[in-house]
């Protein structure tokens, strides 16, 4: 018998949670084949086997959550991968680290947009194709809280049913089938993704003295120029969010120490801009990074972060795509709200946010007119820097929104 453990998934993770199992006791494996899909407080990960043989024993079902070094599959062996060693055995080269045959991480789940991944279902498998659900999480919240997906409508492109369905659906459970004067709760697990990133915030709560400088400004001029950039249909688009992105990295070169970290003593000061931004996902709260943004074009920082948008929501970022960052731009104006006072995405020293543009009255040449109007806010660390830093910054993000075409052409 040989027992293959749960893995160093990287990052410095410590546990993962069964998503599928792909094998069942008494199927027969191949070395490198995937047995089965797991989800750590980063990213899905599917997890090959790093030897051949029947499965003996499944150490854990769906949902559950096992340590790292805790045993995973159990196998009669026919050819077995010591860790480290080459085996004649055949070709591998996916086994995770510290396993098998070679050294490449372990495969990332790349399924097209909308397909469901293998899961443990809520309902009759003969009802799947009729449910829209692409998370397995979104399921496990189901089962947990005793909501039929079959009885629901999906707020999603295409009826997909997210988290906030089910969780809209279990506050108003039907009185006949959960009796009793706990009916109208229902209890969320604290874990995954959900608990890394309480964690992170309670600590940045309780390390960095927050400040937080806001200003509104006219973006009229913004969401013309990004009309104009747009205007040509073979010419790539251009978000709002990277514009924003491009005037913030060029406020960065001026105001550096907004784009550094607390070590101890001292404020390191990165010479390259890792820059992090605010994604909602059906597993939660994430923040992709784009390295080297600072050497990107606007056309090229749009691309980047609208791929890495679409991989977060298909939950197919590998964990370092989601840790490194040094600065972090924050769009909640999808959320319909003017203003936020963010958290500080720890060890970061700033983040910058935008809210909804919306019809106001403006004094322009003494005249009150309309204009688009939208407030820009930065939270930032008082070790890193002194007020003077920050409302320079946030000027001079301000002054590229409310006259972007002269500063973008300077940036």
């Amino acid at each position: 018998m040989a027992v293959f453990k749960l893995p160093d998934l990287g990052e410095g993770l410590t546990e993962a949670e069964i998503v599928a199992w792909h094998v069942a006791v008494g199927d027969t494996v191949t070395v490198d084949q995937t047995v089965v899909e797991v989800e750590t407080a980063k990213a899905s990960v599917e997890v090959p086997v790093p030897f051949a043989g029947r499965v003996a024993t499944l150490h854990g079902t769906a949902g559950e959550t096992l340590a790292v070094g805790t045993p995973l599959i159990t196998v009669e062996e026919t050819g077995f991968a010591e860790p480290g060693v080459v085996t004649p055995a055949p070709a591998s080269g996916n086994v995770l680290i510290g396993y098998g045959t070679g050294t490449a991480q372990a495969r990332r789940v790349r399924r097209p947009r909308g397909s469901a991944r293998p899961a443990v279902s809520a309902v009759p498998e003969s009802a799947q194709d009729r449910i829209r659900v692409v998370s397995p999480l979104v399921r496990r919240l189901a089962r947990e809280s005793g909501v039929d997906l079959r009885a629901l409508t999906g707020s999603g492109t295409g009826g997909l049913i997210s988290r906030s369905d089910v969780e809209r659906a279990a506050v108003t459970p039907d009185p006949a089938a959960n009796p009793g004067p706990a009916a109208d709760e229902y209890r969320i697990p604290l874990r995954g993704i959900r608990k890394t990133v309480a964690d992170k915030l309670a600590r940045s709560r309780r390390e960095i003295p927050e400040a937080t400088v806001w200003v509104d400004v006219d973006a009229t001029p913004l969401l013309e120029l990004r009309a104009a950039l747009n205007a040509d249909p073979a010419a790539p688009k251009v978000s709002l969010l990277a514009l924003l992105s491009r005037f913030a990295l060029a406020g960065l070169r001026r105001f550096p120490e907004l784009n550094s970290r607390i070590e101890g003593a001292e404020i390191v000061v990165p010479s390259a801009v890792r820059l992090g931004f605010a994604a909602q996902t059906d597993r939660g709260l994430v923040v992709p990074v784009v390295p080297d943004a600072h050497r990107l074009s606007v056309e090229e920082l749009s691309a980047a972060l609208a791929e890495r948008t679409e991989r977060a929501r298909a939950g197919t970022l590998a964990p370092a795509e989601l840790t490194g960052g040094t600065f972090t731009v924050n769009n909640y104006g999808v959320f319909g709200v003017d203003g936020s006072a963010a958290i500080i995405n720890h060890p970061e020293v700033a983040i910058l946010g935008i809210g909804r543009i919306i019809d106001r009255p403006w004094i322009v040449e003494g005249q009150v007119v309309a204009r688009k109007i939208t407030e820009l806010t930065l939270a930032f660390d008082h070790r890193a820097c002194d007020g003077g830093t920050a409302g320079g910054f946030l000027r001079f993000v301000a002054d590229c929104v409310e006259s972007p075409l002269s500063l973008l052409r300077a940036v």
